[in-house]
């Protein structure tokens, strides 16, 4: 058993695929309470836990998880349909749901028997954590002892389990390797007060002199280069840097569509009441159509990019050296478009939008805080794959 604490708009978008797995289907009903329970977790500033019960009941937790562990070892293409689903109503929830789903997968790179003690009690084990080299491990017997703090690590509130990178030493000075914890070898501080994405509950992790055997960890190049333990799914042989951005744009990209289905209804009875003739009173109807095109089209943008970095991501081992950060390149470019459309809408929605009592500016909050994620930064995105652009050019010398 497990043993966690508590756990129609104006203008169509694009046409996301038909529903084709139980996950696509089951987002819709993670969606609903999330959407009802949005305004008291900004609040709380944590999830309420029957919608963490909901994601975990509706196989969230165990996507990745391999096969013989009572996972599906699913696809990116799906997680990411699910994730703008839920973020509709509530991106928040969204990026919980993709953190379980995508920490977990993480744990697949742990040797077998590190794999077998994670999900001894079935698939649904709620894995978090942060790749932030933040901590410093030393080599025992039989396995490493482990110190460090990480901030801002989602749902951990609701974990059983928390993945974490830390430094070691090694023959050439220092690397970088991947612990995985249980519940009982961290402590959680209650510091997370952010103004976005504040229902996450993203507090922080302290483990002090932890002992970690060496079927709990294993070396951070291999979850970067998707080399697997013990392991021959697409989801884990797939390169870090194709799929890292996909977990955090996709709740973006789900904020800016529920932004646009609040904006409608009242960009709607706007534009019919705005004067027919320019010059009059007022803002004129042009102003809204041209906001609800230009947001509406945006947002079908950014999921045109991000369908196609889930189509890439599935293909596993088969990801070639320059589709990996034209992925990242896409997700970060993504977002930003995502964001711009928001902005776009919050700006055009008046006072009346702005009200605390308004959904609208939990999307603005949340869309504009997801975007601030290392892993979203479009610079270092650029740089990665401008070089992996001139790496291919022939040489002309």
């Amino acid at each position: 058993m497990r043993t966690n604490n508590d756990v129609g708009t104006v203008e169509e978008t694009v046409t996301s695929p038909q529903k084709a797995g139980t996950l696509l289907s089951a987002a819709e009903d993670v969606a609903a309470l999330a959407g009802d329970q949005a305004a008291r977790a900004d609040e709380t500033r944590r999830l309420d836990p029957d919608v963490m019960k909901v994601v975990l009941g509706r196989r969230f937790a165990r996507h990745f998880v391999p096969v013989e562990h009572g996972g599906a070892a699913g696809t990116f293409t799906e997680l990411t349909e699910a994730l703008v689903t839920v973020g509709t109503a509530c991106a928040a929830s969204s990026w919980s749901a993709s953190i379980v789903a995508g920490v977990g997968r993480m744990a697949g790179f742990l040797p077998a028997e590190g794999r077998a003690e994670v999900w001894k009690d079935g698939p649904d084990a709620v894995v978090v954590g942060s790749l932030a080299p933040l901590g410093r491990a030393k080599a025992v017997p039989g396995g490493w002892r482990l110190s460090g703090t990480w901030p801002s690590i989602s749902v951990v509130d609701f974990s059983d389990w928390a993945l974490v990178r830390a430094v070691v030493a090694d023959s050439e000075g220092q690397a970088l390797r991947v612990f995985v914890v249980p519940r009982a070898g961290y402590e959680i501080q209650d510091t997370w007060s952010n103004v976005g994405m504040r229902a996450t509950g993203s507090n922080t992790l302290v483990v002090d002199d932890v002992f970690v055997p060496d079927a709990r960890t294993f070396e951070g190049d291999d979850l970067f280069q998707g080399r697997p333990r013990s392991s021959s799914a697409a989801c884990h042989s797939v390169p870090l840097q194709a799929v890292n951005g996909l977990s955090f744009a996709a709740p973006a990209l789900g904020a800016a569509r529920g932004a646009l289905a609040v904006w409608s209804d009242y960009a709607t009875a706007k534009f019919r009441s705005a004067p027919r003739e320019p010059g009059g009173p007022g803002i004129s109807r042009g102003f809204y159509a041209t906001t609800l095109a230009r947001a509406a089209g945006e947002i079908d943008m950014a999921y045109l990019l991000l369908d196609r970095a889930g189509r890439v991501a599935d293909r596993g081992a088969g990801v070639t050296p320059l589709e990996a950060p034209r992925n990242t390149r896409d997700c970060a470019l993504a977002v930003e478009t995502s964001v711009t459309a928001v902005n776009r809408i919050f700006a055009a929605a008046g006072t009346s939008g702005h009200s605390t009592a308004s959904s609208l500016q939990r999307f603005w909050r949340d869309a504009n805080a997801a975007a601030t994620h290392i892993g979203l930064q479009f610079e270092p995105a650029a740089m990665a794959y401008a070089s992996a652009v001139s790496a291919h050019l022939p040489d002309t010398k």
